[in-house]
């Protein structure tokens, strides 16, 4: 199941693994929204 999980009014996509029962989340959207950064594939 896709999802999309807002962190500080900011998008962070995510994943759940119901093999292993873990949510996975793009590391991209993670560091955009911890960095601040407006390009955060560059980081």
């Amino acid at each position: 199941m896709a999802s999309i999980k807002l962190f500080e009014n900011k998008r962070v996509r995510s994943q759940w693994d119901t093999d292993r029962g873990s949510w996975y989340f793009s590391i991209v959207d993670v560091i955009g929204v911890l960095a601040e950064c407006p390009n955060p594939k560059k980081y």
